[in-house]
């Protein structure tokens, strides 16, 4: 009997607090594309697979200090890291929400 590969079903799951309660509207949404970070409705970011590349997107980035808390924690960095990144080319901006 032949054996069907089952591709890899996206999750969601709440962004943790550092006590492990659940964030409200802060996502990460885990693909076989790659780890997105969603704030509410919006798509902010996604660290994509295999090569690890970080796509922002251009527009929302950097919206708000909700999103800008989150986003850093999501990242690992602060948000100077992250504008050193952008403008050093190592980190793409797009249109993550079209």
């Amino acid at each position: 009997m032949k054996t069907a590969k089952i591709p890899t079903i996206p999750t969601v799951e709440n962004m943790l607090s550092r006590n492990g309660n659940v964030i409200p509207n802060q996502f990460l949404i885990r693909t076989p594309y790659g780890v997105f970070f969603q704030s509410y409705e919006t798509i902010i970011a996604v660290v994509g697979d295999p090569n690890g590349q970080v796509t922002l997107d251009e527009e929302r980035w950097d919206f708000s200090a909700t999103t800008g808390k989150y986003r850093n924690r999501f990242l690992g960095e602060t948000i100077k890291e992250t504008r050193a990144k952008i403008a050093s080319g190592e980190y793409a901006l797009a249109n993550l929400n079209a």
